[in-house]
């Protein structure tokens, strides 16, 4: 059960929560950068669910906090990775974070591509840079359901790999995993946090999070 979606709390004062939500902050991991362990561990989750390899190219369709999330969430496992992303701000964060361009003439060339926009446009994307037998990873949310492109995908034989929020490996939280990436490398949240807000400016910080083309990319309200 998500708390502030499907039990209320997202925007109160306070809210009670049970033990097993509680998660440890790792020594060199600030508690105003700590925002940022629920967004990559929905990123770890479907990185693990997808079985990454060190030695595996990946390519990353969506360059927004999901999207950036994977690019940090697959280079931790020391994977090579490429990003498609729509703004320059998303570009530069990623190429902060070690992604590279993918390349016009890119087709079939990735062994594990992610879709992180969840759009029909990203997904077509993703199937046209796969591999044959290629993973793809679903991290977006589809709101409005998805159209994949059903011949190239089964002429690829393309495996398709959902993920939904995070979860647990054996005796490893997603979350967890995600709060060591951060503490370890400082430069995710350096990337990623472009604006920060006091809680009396929180309409202020709902439009500038809108307007992803002047640069926003995680913005953050701060009590």
């Amino acid at each position: 059960m998500v708390i502030g979606v499907g039990l209320d709390g997202g925007m109160a004062e306070e809210c009670v929560v049970p033990a097993s939500s509680i998660v440890a902050l790792p020594a060199g991991l600030s508690p105003r950068d700590a925002c940022l362990v629920e967004p990559l561990a929905v990123a770890v989750h479907g990185i693990r669910r997808g079985d990454l390899r060190t030695s595996e190219r990946v390519a990353i369709v969506g360059g927004g906090a999901i999207g950036l999330c994977a690019v940090a969430a697959a280079r931790a496992v020391g994977a090579r990775v490429d990003l498609a992303a729509r703004h320059d701000a998303q570009r530069t964060a990623g190429q902060r974070l070690g992604a590279g361009t993918i390349a016009d003439d890119a087709s079939s060339a990735y062994d594990v591509v992610i879709d992180a926009a969840g759009t029909t446009e990203s997904l077509q994307q993703c199937i046209h840079l796969a591999k044959p037998g290629a993973r793809m990873i679903l991290l977006a949310t589809y709101w409005g359901g998805m159209q994949i492109p059903g011949f190239d995908l089964c002429m690829k034989e393309v495996n398709v790999i959902p993920s939904a929020q995070y979860n647990r490996q054996g005796p490893s939280r997603d979350v967890d995993v995600a709060a060591t990436i951060l503490a370890t490398t400082p430069i995710v949240a350096q990337s990623l946090i472009t604006h920060r807000f006091p809680l009396d400016a929180a309409a202020q910080a709902f439009a500038v999070a809108a307007d992803r083309s002047a640069g926003a990319i995680k913005v953050v309200l701060e009590p």
